[in-house]
This record gives C-alpha cells, sequence and structure tokens, in this order.
C-alpha cells in the first residue's frame, strides 16, 4: 500500500470533493468542497489530497496561524477506505511534511470530545490534550516541536 500526500489540483479537485466520511462522522468533518473554497480566499492554507496508490482516497487543510504555530483543520478518510491504516500513515506524512518547516514549533489540531477514537489516536503521534478551544467546544492538543 502506497500512500502519498499531493497537492489538490484543477486535475483532482472534483474526486477530492467527491471523498465522503460515514453519516455518523459527518458531524465531525467539514466538506471538502468547502475547505478548498476556504482556501483559496483565506491565507496561510495548505491542502493536500491523500492518495492510496493512484486513487484519491481522503484529505488534509492545516493552516499557518503564525510562522511558528501550524493548525490542522480538516483531516479525512472516505468511507470506503477506512480501517486500512490509511488515516495513520497519510497524517504522519503531513506531520512530517509540516515539521520540516524550520520555524514551526507547535502543531495543533481539534477534535469533538465526544469522538471515541480521536483522544487515543492523536496521541498515538504525541499530541498532547490542553483543554478546550476558545469556544469550549472541541478538545485541543498540541505536539510542540
Amino acid at each position: 500500500m502506497s500512500i502519498t500526500l499531493e497537492e489538490v489540483t484543477s486535475s483532482n479537485y472534483e474526486a477530492v470533493c467527491d471523498l465522503d466520511v460515514t453519516d455518523e462522522q459527518q458531524e465531525y468533518v467539514a466538506s471538502n468542497m468547502w475547505s478548498l473554497v476556504e482556501s483559496h480566499y483565506c491565507q496561510g492554507h495548505t491542502c493536500r489530497a491523500i492518495y492510496q496508490n493512484d486513487i484519491p482516497v481522503g484529505f488534509f487543510m492545516w493552516v499557518s496561524e503564525t510562522p511558528e504555530k501550524v493548525s490542522i483543520w480538516r483531516f479525512m478518510v472516505d468511507q470506503r477506505y477506512q480501517k486500512a491504516g490509511i488515516g495513520r500513515a497519510a497524517l504522519n506524512l503531513a506531520l512530517n511534511e509540516i515539521k520540516a518547516c524550520d520555524k514551526v514549533k507547535e502543531i495543533e489540531i481539534c477534535y469533538d470530545p465526544e469522538n471515541p477514537v480521536a483522544k487515543d489516536f492523536y496521541s498515538s503521534f504525541g499530541f498532547q490534550e490542553v483543554g478546550l478551544d476558545e469556544d469550549g467546544e472541541d478538545m485541543l492538543a498540541i505536539i510542540k516541536l
């Protein structure tokens, strides 16, 4: 299984927009189409399609909050490709790409504290929970570099 992160371009954005999570996960994940629109009109957004071999199977978007801090805003694997280790491999690739920027000192991610899988999954990569976000809705977890 070859997992890569690729730029979202005019040749693959429709396939990325067609990716979807399960009905149960809908409340946790924004649509890829909305994320691509947001990234087009806002500075500092990086989008990547997750590929398994030559097939788009997921999506990432992260945002440079400051030169030292990056926030992962979107991360999804299509429902047809879940539970196959793709998410774990893709997050590892994304973290390595983010860490390659010398100025980055902190990576953060937010997730619904009611999401039963998120805490264990993200903590296995070194994310440590620091409390709820400023809206008091999502758990904030960070990696300090």
